[in-house]
């Protein structure tokens, strides 16, 4: 015969179905509707060990460890005691109660099964976005001088890559330059003796002089009008390794700047990060990986999704909360950096508090790039580095995922007293009869 579970329906507050694993049990809330199912039903509810009819028992509905022969008030609260069943003097169970129908109504016990399944649950989170740091550029001066022009003269100005970005007056610019066109007309003159030393050597500067100015910043287009003039320029302009937006701009126009000195940081917003506050009790379900939806104030009903790529490992000592770092493509050009964005993941919940991912079940993934994923192991495409499995990260394997479900019982039927937690279970034999489980 089975057993079935108790649970007491509330006429309030929040029925979300959230469910914990657990073999099959049941809630019974001991509550003031109890006291007066109690008493309601008189000397007719009694607890029936063996035969033997045992008289009423007293209890506080919030102190069930205050227990008297007769009615009075909790010594603890000062509430109005109950009457309940009290435990049997033989081979019965303390934690044994018996319900009248009367009772039973008034209480709105409900009885319900446990089941098998796989469940899910849902993990919010709020925070703001931010630059991608791996996307950031720094234009700075490769060599001392002046800088004569910026063609850039305001933050957050669109630039693509390219763009001339500043025209700066090196001294030391004009000698290199003379260098390279002094080493290309020697040699020429030893065109027609290649083999000897002196063609070897008169090469060999040529080479020496074009990597000095393109490690100085000169694109391989200056270089060779620089040879083709065979005259040196007095300004080298500076370009944009790559498109983006100016969000600082460090220099203005007539500054002597040194080797290294920051004249502009460009960012590429076509990915930002957005970083999310997760609470310490969520912690178990977050993963490397995972999808999060994100929502904004801005645009009410757009959805973004991106991929968690790094959860701190150290924890705010302000807040309690751990900072979760997503991944979110921006090709629109939407998500602005110190925007708030709330993020949502929803994690299906295994045997063991593992999670279950079908699209990483049996995958390989770049430990850097969430966003690589293959079905066997190899290198990421990205930075190259190992890919390792998906379970090693927390997620079920592929062989698990057909395994049985577990055994689940709505979360609000166990009573949590602390270090435990006490279901009541229904005897199937015995109507309105309920025995307490660890």
């Amino acid at each position: 015969m089975s057993s079935w579970l108790v649970r007491l329906r509330g006429t309030g507050g929040d029925h979300r179905r959230l469910w914990l694993p657990l073999l099959l049990v049941a809630v019974f809330a001991i509550g003031l509707a109890l006291g007066r199912g109690g008493r309601d039903a008189g000397p007719a509810d009694h607890v029936q060990t063996g035969g033997v009819v045992q008289a009423e028992t007293w209890t506080c509905s919030m102190h069930p460890q205050i227990q008297q022969s007769g009615p009075g008030l909790c010594p603890l609260c000062g509430m109005d005691l109950i009457p309940v069943e009290g435990a049997t003097s033989g081979s019965g169970s303390a934690a044994e109660l018996v319900l009248s129908e009367a009772a039973r109504k008034l209480a709105a016990v409900e009885v319900r099964p446990g089941e098998r399944r796989f469940v899910e649950t849902e993990i919010r989170m709020v925070g703001k976005i931010t630059y991608d740091e791996t996307r950031l550029a720094y234009i700075t001066a490769r060599m001392p001088g002046r800088l004569d022009r910026l063609y850039v003269d305001y933050v957050g100005m669109p630039v693509r890559e390219g763009d001339h970005l500043a025209e700066l007056y090196s001294p030391d610019l004009l000698v290199a330059q003379e260098e390279l066109v002094q080493a290309v007309r020697a040699a020429r003159g030893a065109a027609g003796d290649e083999h000897s030393v002196v063609g070897r050597t008169a090469r060999a500067n040529v080479g020496a002089a074009r990597e000095k100015l393109r490690l100085w910043g000169l694109t391989a287009d200056q270089i060779a009008e620089i040879e083709r003039r065979e005259h040196p320029s007095d300004h080298v302009t500076i370009y944009a390794p790559h498109s983006g937006i100016v969000v600082a701009k460090d220099a203005v126009e007539g500054m002597y700047v040194q080797t290294g000195t920051v004249i502009y940081t460009i960012a590429d917003l076509s990915q930002v990060w957005a970083k999310l506050d997760a609470y310490e009790s969520d912690l178990a379900w977050v993963r490397y990986g995972q999808a999060v939806e994100l929502h904004t104030e801005a645009y009410p009903g757009d959805a973004f999704h991106g991929k968690i790529v790094f959860v701190d490992p150290v924890v705010n000592a302000r807040t309690r909360t751990v900072k979760v770092r997503v991944n979110v493509p921006n090709l629109e050009g939407k998500l602005k950096p110190e925007m708030f964005v709330r993020g949502r993941v929803s994690a299906r919940v295994a045997a063991g508090g593992r999670v279950m991912d079908p699209d990483l079940a049996g995958k390989w993934i770049s430990p850097m790039h969430p966003e690589i994923v293959k079905d066997g192991p190899g290198k990421c495409d990205v930075c190259g580095m190992p890919l390792v499995p998906a379970e090693t990260l927390g997620y079920v394997s592929a062989d698990a995922t057909g395994a049985e479900a577990p055994l689940v019982i709505p979360a609000t039927a166990p009573l949590i007293t602390g270090k435990r937690a006490i279901v009541y279970v229904a005897d199937p034999e015995a109507e309105g009869t309920y025995r307490g489980r660890e």
